[in-house]
């Protein structure tokens, strides 16, 4: 008599943080594969065409934080809000240093501009807000530490011109990630409003996504 042996089945996980990496994976990769940023890694784009970029990032990071600001003592949204994470004083030193005093002046396109208008809203939102600040902060602490390496040994930029990539209040990026993630697994949130989280990291994804493709098709002079 053979006797089989019970096969394991793997209960998909109801945690947030697994919901949302999970869900936004075919946006994730999206993102991440497209030709700005594959040119960027690459070595083939240009530090003026970063400086673009960074500057469109200003303005998306000064409407994260400013909602951040807004929602800090809210359950939800501030269960994430951390000054250790803040980068607009980063982008600020950066951009001086890649392009002056008057780096404000560097036009803001329509899709930094959409992007920043999203993040707005979720100000009356703060279950929205998760989805934001979960994609460009764990970004910046994982694929983004390797970008600034790139930008350094690739393009010949200062450790100075790269700031935006650093955390010093952030030693260990790896604790930090599990942290903030226990930190959502441990919301009280249902099953439909877990969804509504990881829609809107679809979302994020996608306008990442138009703010690399506006960058790649942008003149740099």
């Amino acid at each position: 008599m053979t006797v089989t042996a019970p096969q394991e089945t793997t209960v998909p996980s109801t945690d947030l943080s697994a919901l949302m990496r999970e869900g936004s994976r075919a946006e994730h990769t999206s993102a991440e594969n497209s030709p700005f940023m594959s040119d960027l890694l690459g070595g083939r784009s240009s530090v003026d065409r970063y400086t673009v970029f960074l500057r469109q990032l200003a303005v998306v990071y000064e409407a994260i934080e400013a909602v951040g600001d807004a929602l800090a003592s809210d359950p939800v949204g501030g269960a994430v809000v951390d000054r250790a994470l803040v980068r607009s004083a980063a982008i600020e030193a950066d951009m001086v240093f890649l392009a002056g005093d008057s780096w404000r002046e560097i036009p803001v396109g329509p899709a930094a501009t959409a992007y920043a208008d999203r993040v707005s809203e979720t100000a009356a939102d703060p279950v929205r807000f998760l989805a934001h600040h979960y994609t460009r902060y764990l970004g910046d602490l994982s694929g983004g530490q390797a970008i600034g390496r790139i930008l350094q040994r690739e393009y010949g930029l200062a450790a100075d011109g790269v700031t935006f990539y650093d955390f010093p209040l952030v030693p260990k990026p790896k604790p930090y990630k599990d942290g903030y993630r226990a930190r959502l697994d441990s919301l009280p949130l249902d099953d439909v409003t877990k969804q509504r989280v990881v829609d809107e990291v679809k979302v994020a994804f996608s306008l990442n996504e138009a703010l690399f493709a506006e960058i790649g098709l942008s003149p740099v002079e």
